[in-house]
């Protein structure tokens, strides 16, 4: 009788992990901020120089962020911070906002207004946006 009953578990078992879903490549979303500057007018060296370094250096003290690119073009820079996956990221908008804050006294004087960020979603199109 226990013999028949472990060869039952045991088949129930072999067929059951068959049937799982594995996925060689799992889609993996990490928690993304992009962060976009404008500067009507200003060149894409004066846009990185002015606008994207002090952003960037500021940026750099958030902790969880797994790597930050910038692209500067005339009038417009943005930064897009990419966090590690443990890291929440309501929390992380709230760092960028305080960081973009920060560096608003280094930034140029004629912005028309203070830079503006929004969390992404890679899969999709953009899912929110902020101030």
């Amino acid at each position: 009788m226990t013999t028949l009953v472990m060869a039952s578990f045991t088949a129930f078992g072999l067929f059951a992990y068959r049937s799982l879903p594995v996925s060689d490549l799992p889609v993996v979303d990490f928690p993304t901020i992009q962060v976009n500057a404008n500067l009507p007018g200003a060149s894409p060296e004066t846009m990185a120089a002015s606008v994207a370094t002090p952003l960037e250096r500021e940026f750099s003290n958030i902790a969880g962020i797994k790597s930050m690119n910038s692209t500067s073009s005339q009038g417009q820079t943005s930064v897009t911070l990419e966090f590690d996956l443990n890291r929440d990221i309501d929390g992380a908008a709230l760092d960028v906002q305080s960081a973009i804050s920060a560096t608003l006294g280094r930034l140029p004087s004629n912005m028309p207004s203070p830079p503006t960020f929004r969390k992404v979603n890679r899969r999709t199109s953009p899912s929110s946006t902020s101030r």
